[in-house]
């Protein structure tokens, strides 16, 4: 059978293999590769816009394949990828937002991004239109006796971000759900355009505040591989550590929000707690809690003292005695159990269309790991295990989430081990150049794909959370529960709004 790249050889290359090869394509070579994703070959990586193309990135998954196709929309109209495979429809919703280009044949032209609000229409395009009057969204209709809507957000019940949630029930039961997001929107793709590196950069790790060391990485590896920077080994084993305190972190945070979702408040403090100490000894040891702006194109900005190294072996002694026993709690409490186990089924053959990341992949039998599959350093060098389940629902995500942890204890250990001397950055010359890169953050693979102009300047950047394919699966996994598992299942899946949102 034909690889990835096999099949898009006959199009055009178009500049430099940085790392993985981009060619451009005519409408039928579109539409056969599209048909290719839609019959399951291949897993859609992205799907964003330029001013006068469309760039669709794929995953060959079995060989570990990376491709990126460009079709030149001339006439301002591409064919649409959702028409046959419905994880692209959310992009090219956007894409028709911010670009003006049209998916011709697409089930949805309905805004996405775009809420009316900008003054402009296609404010990214080529020809920006001002915006004359109000857009209207109708949500999609669900019919039958008793069935009713709750609509709920964008402003909800706490501080967390907004969208709205659009239930449609009959009863208690929960029919359909449709999201409506992009309040979120901060314009970072218009930011990022004329941008230099060091402001790209913070706009990068502001994508998502959760995420922003993975975020600063992908968007660091990005411009590296396009001016092929080598950075310091030193500065490498850092960012590992960065992401994986980032990671544990998160984690932390979410097993016993969870938890609290289902009242078991005694988890949500401890977990809370470990939590807590994660963000200290990040401070601590790299001058912010959430080690914001501490990745940098050609390293890192901010260097590990040897004091850091016994604060983070400390806290991994910490976590190691505190968290077993918190994971018996867990696995012991029957009325815990009895509200995770079941609910928000994320079916694994719709989990494997959408290509989901992360630990709703995991949980649902997507053994996925950028890390490992798209291997770059020093995971390349690191042992590891990717734990998997194929149950799908919130207890599998806990139980992902729990056995990731102890993954990533383990990996700190290791580089803590490893961590060679040396510096900590290198120089970013100036150059045009062209560059893409994949890293796994807590929730899943990032992308990140840019273009510089002479003076390493951003001519084009664009950023893909893995909450763009996570969002539709929520979704579906809500389907047949009741309303007030809602709030549970949507911790367990843990979305990111402002990563989403752009």
């Amino acid at each position: 059978m034909p690889t990835l790249a096999d099949a898009i050889a006959a199009g055009l290359a178009i500049g430099d293999e940085n790392p993985w090869p981009r060619r451009a394509v005519d409408f039928d070579h579109w539409r056969a590769l599209v048909e290719e994703l839609a019959a399951g070959r291949w897993t859609l990586l992205g799907l964003w816009g330029d001013q006068d193309a469309v760039h669709l990135a794929l995953l060959d998954e079995a060989p570990r394949e990376v491709a990126v196709v460009t079709h030149r929309c001339a006439s301002g109209v591409f064919p649409s990828v959702g028409r046959l495979h419905p994880p692209a429809i959310r992009f090219e919703r956007s894409i028709k937002d911010l670009f003006g280009l049209e998916p011709i044949g697409s089930p949805d032209l309905r805004p996405w991004l775009d809420h009316g609000r900008w003054g402009l229409r296609a404010p990214l395009g080529a020809r920006p239109e001002l915006a004359s009057a109000a857009l209207e969204y109708a949500f999609l209709p669900a019919e039958g006796e008793g069935v009713h809507q709750i609509p709920v957000g964008p402003v909800h019940a706490g501080v967390i971000e907004p969208g709205h949630f659009r239930f449609s029930v009959n009863g208690e039961a929960v029919v359909r759900l449709e999201e409506r997001l992009g309040y979120a929107h901060k314009g970072v793709e218009r930011l990022m355009m004329g941008a230099d590196l060091e402001r790209a950069a913070r706009l990068a790790g502001r994508v998502s505040g959760d995420s922003t060391v993975a975020y600063a990485l992908v968007f660091s590896r990005a411009v590296e591989a396009a001016l092929a920077v080598e950075v310091p080994p030193r500065a490498i084993w850092l960012r590992a550590l960065m992401a994986e305190l980032e990671r544990l972190a998160n984690h932390f945070g979410d097993i016993g929000a969870i938890c609290n979702d289902v009242a078991f408040a005694l988890m949500h403090a401890h977990c809370g707690a470990l939590r807590e100490r994660v963000l200290r000894v990040a401070a601590s040891c790299f001058g912010h809690r959430l080690m914001m702006d501490r990745v940098a194109p050609g390293g890192v900005s901010v260097d590990l003292a040897p004091e850091g190294v016994k604060r983070i072996r400390d806290l991994v002694g910490t976590a190691r005695r505190a968290f077993p026993p918190l994971v018996e709690l867990y696995d012991n409490t029957a009325s815990l159990q009895d509200r995770t186990v079941g609910a928000g089924l994320a079916e694994p053959a719709l989990v494997r269309r959408f290509g989901c990341g992360g630990y709703v992949g995991r949980a649902s039998g997507r053994r996925f790991d950028a890390r490992r599959d798209l291997a770059y350093p020093p995971y390349d060098g690191l042992r590891f295990e990717i734990p998997t389940l194929e149950e799908g629902d919130v207890n599998a995500r806990v139980w992902i989430r729990i056995r990731e942890v102890e993954q990533s204890l383990a990996l700190v250990e290791q580089i803590l081990d490893g961590l060679p001397d040396g510096p900590v950055r290198a120089p970013v010359a100036a150059g045009r150049g062209e560059g893409m890169a994949v890293v796994e953050g807590f929730r899943g693979d990032i992308l990140a794909y840019l273009r510089l102009d002479a003076d390493a300047r951003i001519e084009r950047c664009h950023l893909r959370d893995p909450s763009w394919f996570q969002w539709p699966v929520l979704e579906a996994a809500i389907g047949g529960n009741i309303v007030a598992d809602f709030p549970l299942c949507n911790k367990s899946f843990n979305c990111s709004y402002s990563g989403h949102d752009l």
